[in-house]
């Protein structure tokens, strides 16, 4: 699908590595959640220096289960950056609880804004689900001390942040729970299923019941003869991974530095062709913070007045894919109610302005510089006129 594009929004590198695990796998006859998905939740868990690591069908079910685990259901609020994936909202949606969203700081940092989000926490507030966007780690100091005050549990979506260390801690393992994607575009990339982490041992408990129906025994241990039969103690999901995506998954957790930094080497070329030309803006300028990034996305803020939809076709035309990360949750009409709760200026700001732009790490000399000299002839095209 990727030839249609001379440079693709994302692309996925598939050698013969890659293939053998997948192929051992298959071979071993024993392709539900088994031990290539044990191995993949230890690997996982001594990464990040946790306890507890639940892989699982994709990141909106390791949302899902967080929110359940801290108990979050009817009547309870949950406090969200709009500026993010639908999943976040929909899951909230799906316990009950109602989303209430905050802004974000900015065109010069999309992270959200811990003064917006501490108005935004009400006497309903269970949750505050803190996205690091593009792999920028968020103000998780802020919001932890936030949610200590308030009695808050803190869910990180850390989809596109694995791999990355904040003061002297793996992003996702700050909170109450840390969620990730390996989605085919994540730095973990897979196809599908997600990785639920956390230091809590009830809730690590809580997630492991409901991620498989409830049941207090799974098929591989009672194929291993641990057990002989189950109980089911509460109502759950089939939020299970299988041991094909595990075995690719924990290939991939070894590929993970080399790939984030191969990324950052390509956003640090972007930044040093296009960011302040043509009034364009690269967020996230601080140096620890870009320093620390996984780089999932390179995003680039537009100037004011400039269609989004004129430079999209302008590079649709020299065969370079990009899209927007993302439309606003408080806009789609399923939560409009919700958004009308509160003003989010700056979310509204950026809306119509953010660009992402292609991003992966075997991208091939010269594409950054292919893309960015599009991109500023396709923006002074329209300042000068």
């Amino acid at each position: 699908m990727t030839d249609a594009w001379r440079v693709p929004l994302s692309d996925i590198e598939v050698d013969d590595e890659l293939i053998e695990v997948a192929r051992e796998a298959l071979a071993s006859g024993w392709w539900s959640m088994g031990p290539r998905v044990a191995e993949l939740e230890e690997s996982f868990a001594s990464h990040l220096d946790v306890p507890h690591a639940l892989a699982v069908s994709s990141g909106t079910a390791a949302l899902h289960l967080a929110l359940l685990a801290v108990d979050c259901g009817p009547g309870d609020e949950v406090v969200l950056p709009s500026l993010n994936f639908v999943a976040a909202a929909n899951v909230v949606s799906l316990v009950g609880a109602t989303p209430v969203f905050c802004d974000v700081l900015g065109a010069d940092d999309l992270g959200l804004d811990p003064d917006d989000l501490a108005d935004a926490v009400g006497p309903r507030t269970k949750a505050i689900i803190v996205l690091h966007y593009a792999g920028f780690p968020a103000d998780i100091g802020a919001v932890l001390e936030l949610a200590r005050e308030r009695g808050i549990a803190v869910i990180e979506d850390a989809a596109h942040a694995p791999g990355v260390l904040w003061e002297g801690r793996a992003l996702g393992a700050h909170g109450t729970v840390g969620c990730f994607s390996f989605f085919s575009n994540k730095n973990l990339p897979v196809g599908e299923g997600g990785m639920a982490v956390t230091a809590d041992d009830e809730v690590a408990r809580r997630m492991r019941l409901l991620r498989s129906h409830g049941m207090t025994t799974l098929t591989w241990q009672r194929h291993q003869g641990h057990a002989s039969d189950y109980d089911v103690v509460e109502a759950g999901f089939n939020y299970r991974i299988d041991e094909v995506r595990a075995a690719l998954a924990s290939l991939q957790l070894t590929r993970l530095e080399r790939a984030n930094a191969a990324r950052r080497r390509h956003v640090l070329r972007y930044r040093e062709l296009s960011d302040g030309r043509s009034e364009l803006v690269f967020p996230f300028r601080d140096d620890a913070r870009l320093e620390a990034s996984s780089h999932h996305l390179a995003v680039v803020v537009l100037p004011h007045g400039v269609s989004r939809d004129a430079v999209r076709a302008g590079l649709r035309e020299a065969r370079i894919q990009t899209s927007v990360h993302y439309p606003p949750i408080h806009r789609f009409s399923a939560y409009t109610e919700a958004g009308a709760r509160r003003p989010l200026p700056r979310t509204d700001d950026v809306a119509g302005r953010i660009l992402t732009l292609p991003l992966f790490p075997h991208m091939r000399s010269g594409d950054v510089e292919l893309v960015s000299g599009a991109l500023l002839a396709e923006v002074a095209g329209q300042v000068s006129e």
